[in-house]
């Protein structure tokens, strides 16, 4: 289905830009509402995380929401896998989420949850872009959606957090904790150190406009200082939104999505709840193919994007997926991807183990990967060129079934991703160049 606004994650842009602006989501609310009432919806959750025009965003849906006759629940500040647990648990038709994520505080968007917690099923969205072409009409005023404000939302979901990982002591532990200066600013601190955990809380005084400013997961250059300096036993970082996890070891070393999946799959295999693989993506690092190999775990890869990535769980019954960013899906635990949840997973399993984190993640070393972004507007049917299926067979070839080549147009700017990875990180850099030459050489 061709949809005109909604991409793979909802709805995203720079505020002020269209559709970002506040009468196009006023609008967005009000269709939302109005499909939703159709199929016999009568509360709708709105959340957001803490960039300053999620204010604006907020009053602008609950507008239109309560103009179509539907009743709102404002949840405040609150991280993305948040919303979707409220929405469950609260027995809301919708969760609309205001966030754009890993974005600067100048970006926002709005994705949707459907009743059972998960993104909104296709068909709803696009009777929803359908409304949109549609002119707003209030209902009569005995009729207008009620707002009302969920003060304990914030509590609700800590204690869910720390539901996922019964038993679990974090005692003894000192855990520095980066939220990006997000959604989990009051939460992410709080979990773990009801939990037991000395926490030592870094990036949490949001301001409106610092959200993952030289912070959280896509920054975590000072989380890795910061667990030096504090010497801490690990660190975490979340997202602006917090539903990506990434991790710090005591010696400052990142630890990317790819190895905290392994840690939890391994430990789920051990106690014998894996219940199938592993989903990973087309970017999922080799190693972590090697490593679930080597322990007997199947895996399988999708394409990039955690919808995909449910995809691919939904259709083998599978419940343990996730990207090297970060996004960590535990469909035993919850029915979204969740930085805090995935965090305790990975705790937990360290917890049984009685083992650090750095002796952990190295049963799963990290392959050498090299990515090169080529330019070139002549795109069209190049990856049925004969030239280029013979470039990529050369090296596949040189690189012995120990290793790997992925080339990947960009959906959003004129660039095909070269991407080679494998054990030697010189031969790997050379395979890549080259290749990313031919490449260049075709599609210029």
């Amino acid at each position: 289905m061709s949809r005109k606004y909604f991409g793979t994650d909802g709805i995203r842009g720079t505020v002020g830009e269209a559709p970002i602006t506040p009468d196009f989501v006023l609008k967005l609310g009000w269709a939302a509402g109005r499909v939703l009432a159709a199929r016999g919806g009568s509360k709708i959750l709105i959340g957001k995380d803490t960039r300053i025009s999620g204010y604006m965003f907020e009053s602008a849906l609950e507008a239109g929401i309560s103009a179509a006759g539907v009743d709102v629940r404002l949840l405040g500040p609150i991280p993305t896998p948040g919303i979707a647990y409220l929405t469950r648990t609260l027995h809301a038709q919708a969760g609309i989420v205001i966030s754009a994520s890993h974005n600067p505080y100048t970006d926002n968007g709005i994705k949707f949850f459907g009743a059972d917690g998960r993104k909104l099923n296709d068909q709803i969205e696009q009777d929803i872009e359908h409304m949109l072409d549609e002119p707003i009409s209030v209902v009569g005023s005995d009729r207008i959606g009620k707002v009302r404000r969920i003060d304990d939302a914030r509590g609700r979901y800590i204690e869910f957090v720390k539901s996922t990982a019964p038993g679990l002591s974090l005692a003894g532990l000192t855990i520095v904790v980066d939220t990006a200066n997000g959604a989990a600013y009051h939460i992410a601190p709080d979990v773990l150190e009801e939990l037991g955990a000395n926490v030592l809380p870094m990036a949490n005084t949001p301001d409106g406009f610092n959200i993952n400013r030289g912070c959280g997961s896509t920054s975590p250059e000072a989380l890795q200082r910061k667990v030096l300096e504090s010497g801490a036993d690990l660190g975490l970082a979340l997202d602006g939104d917090a539903d990506r996890l990434i991790m710090v070891d005591d010696q400052g070393e990142v630890v990317d999505g790819d190895q905290l999946l392994y840690v939890i799959a391994r430990d789920r295999q051990r106690n014998g709840a894996l219940h199938g693989g592993v989903v990973g993506t087309l970017m999922s690092n080799y190693g972590l193919e090697l490593a679930l190999e080597q322990q007997g775990i199947p895996f399988v890869r999708a394409n990039v994007g955690d919808r995909y990535v449910m995809e691919q769980l939904d259709s083998r019954g599978w419940l343990l997926g996730g990207e090297s960013s970060g996004h960590l899906v535990c469909l035993d635990r919850t029915s979204t991807g969740d930085g805090m949840v995935a965090a305790l997973q990975v705790l937990a399993a360290l917890s049984r183990e009685g083992r650090g984190l750095r002796d952990a993640v190295a049963e799963a070393p990290l392959v050498p990967q090299t990515l090169i972004n080529v330019r070139g507007d002549n795109r069209d049917g190049f990856m049925e060129r004969p030239e280029l299926r013979q470039a990529v067979s050369d090296v596949e070839a040189e690189l012995a079934g120990k290793g790997r080549v992925l080339l990947r147009p960009s959906g959003t700017e004129p660039l095909v991703r070269v991407m080679v990875e494998g054990l030697d990180g010189a031969q790997v850099e050379r395979l890549c160049q080259r290749l990313a030459e031919q490449v260049q050489a075709i599609i210029a």
